[in-house]
């Protein structure tokens, strides 16, 4: 007798591969690392520092948080009625099966941009460490050690994620506790330590802009970058849903709930960063390789802890979605993209995330504006990611039957639809003015170049082998 999660994943065409090892704090606890609160907010703070000040940072987060959590809504509704590994690439290929190219470009799309999040994620350890060395000893990393450390960090997410199911879903559990523990402590440090405690005035009001940029508006605006690349990544529980029990019960429920928690909990790091700056200018002229350590370099030791399992969790996300890929014909090499070694993890695609993520982390050694170009490409990556399933949900509503947000469903999802397709434009802008070589946002030429690659994939390969999500069992067989 198949458990209740198990049979559906056979009336969806699916043989269970995996085992079912993952509690409700593992799944929720895969996207709470996935969007790594703070982690996430201390390596973008300057984005919104930099680009509206207070002002924009309180505002940007609240506003943003709120349009987040739509779309949590929006993908939580089509996940508890496909909780399968693969996430966004399935649902697409399920929702409008007529149309294979779209479930062909999620796929690639968002494969791709977990890989960008993942390795965003370990530079951003590197930086950590090199700011914390400045701190302690007084030396400066050179770009080259600094990416140095950034290739061991991916090694290591290579070894975790090979170690399988068990050992991720335990330390996503450990994350859910850590995140709320690391949260407290570093508010009641921030409080108690700094000298000076701004007003509310400045919290709320205070507009700052190193931009370049007069249009008052679209410098804030900018600075969503900060939250926006904060808080994506609830959809990452779905990439275990085949590991989980109840996944289709679990799965949506972490969807939705990471994303109204980690508002929450980045509201409170938020206010507590914002009353606790002591020098907006020394941080925009600080030498640290993370300008939030001239705020508070304390907070670094266990940030960097909770950012290492963010890029795990980034990790194994791809390499499942390589698995679900090679499984449907969308990925060349399916026996060895398929293959799962005795800790039940698809290894290759582990692997392959890893090297691509030191090859794109080099970037940093030809600039250091490569960061956030890093940060910008997997944003918009991500989102573009999210576009996909909304847009069927928005102008086929009737595609998903069995789950819905009744009367709100359709206007939920309209305002997700909207606000994703503003971020994927606005991402991709120029940051500063004058624009020139040195301050160019060049997250436009990687998210432009993964599209290309994306599209020549298609028309050379994929139009030809891949036909949609291929099932691997029939209801009437099992």
């Amino acid at each position: 007798m198949l458990a209740a999660s198990d049979q559906r994943l056979v009336d969806l065409g699916y043989k269970p591969e995996f085992r079912r090892e993952m509690s409700l704090w593992g799944v929720l606890g895969m996207s709470f690392c996935s969007i790594g609160i703070l982690t996430g907010m201390s390596a973008s703070f300057q984005a919104g520092l930099f680009a509206g000040g207070p002002l924009g940072l309180f505002w940007g987060w609240n506003i943003c948080s709120l349009f987040m959590f739509l779309i949590a809504l929006s993908l939580a509704e089509i996940c508890s009625s496909y909780p399968t590994l693969g996430g966004l690439y399935f649902w697409v290929c399920k929702m409008k099966p007529n149309l294979p190219i779209l479930g062909f470009c999620t796929g690639w799309i968002y494969s791709i941009a977990m890989v960008f999040t993942g390795t965003s994620g370990n530079l951003s350890i590197a930086l950590y460490i090199a700011s914390m060395v400045e701190v302690g000893r007084g030396r400066s990393m050179t770009r080259a050690e600094i990416v140095a450390i950034a290739w061991a960090s991916n090694i290591f997410t290579g070894i975790v994620c090979t170690i399988g199911t068990k050992a991720i879903g335990r330390m996503s559990t450990f994350n859910v506790w850590w995140t709320l523990g690391g949260t407290f402590v570093l508010v009641i440090a921030l409080l108690v330590k700094a000298p000076v405690k701004n007003s509310a005035t400045f919290v709320f009001t205070d507009f700052e802009n190193f931009t370049g940029w007069g249009n008052r508006g679209f410098v804030v605006l900018l600075g969503f970058l900060q939250a926006i690349y904060t808080l994506e990544g609830c959809e990452t529980a779905a990439q275990v849903a085949e590991e989980s029990k109840r996944a289709e019960f679990l799965a949506p429920l972490a969807v939705a709930g990471s994303i109204a928690g980690s508002w929450l909990i980045g509201l409170a790091y938020m206010l507590t960063l914002l009353f606790s700056i002591q020098s907006i200018s020394s941080i925009q002229a600080t030498t640290y390789a993370l300008p939030i350590a001239q705020l508070f370099y304390d907070a670094v030791g266990p940030s960097t802890c909770h950012r290492m399992m963010a890029t795990i969790t980034a990790f194994a996300a791809s390499s499942r979605l390589f698995y679900a890929l090679a499984r449907d014909n969308a990925f060349p090499a399916k026996e060895k993209y398929m293959a799962l070694n005795r800790f039940q993890a698809p290894y290759w695609g582990v692997w392959t995330s890893v090297a691509i993520g030191c090859i794109i982390s080099c970037a940093y050694i030809g600039s250091a504006i490569a960061f956030n170009a890093i940060l910008s490409s997997a944003t918009t990556s991500v989102m573009l990611s999210y576009l996909q399933p909304i847009i069927i949900r928005v102008f086929w509503p009737d595609s998903v039957v069995p789950f819905n947000l009744g009367q709100w469903s359709w206007s939920i999802n309209l305002a997700s639809f909207l606000f994703t397709t503003f971020i994927c434009v606005l991402f991709v802008l120029p940051t500063a003015y004058p624009v020139n070589v040195l301050n160019m946002n060049y997250s436009i030429v990687a998210v432009g170049g993964l599209l290309v690659i994306v599209a020549v994939n298609w028309v050379t390969w994929g139009r030809f082998s891949f036909v949609g999500s291929v099932q691997t069992i029939t209801s009437e067989k099992s």
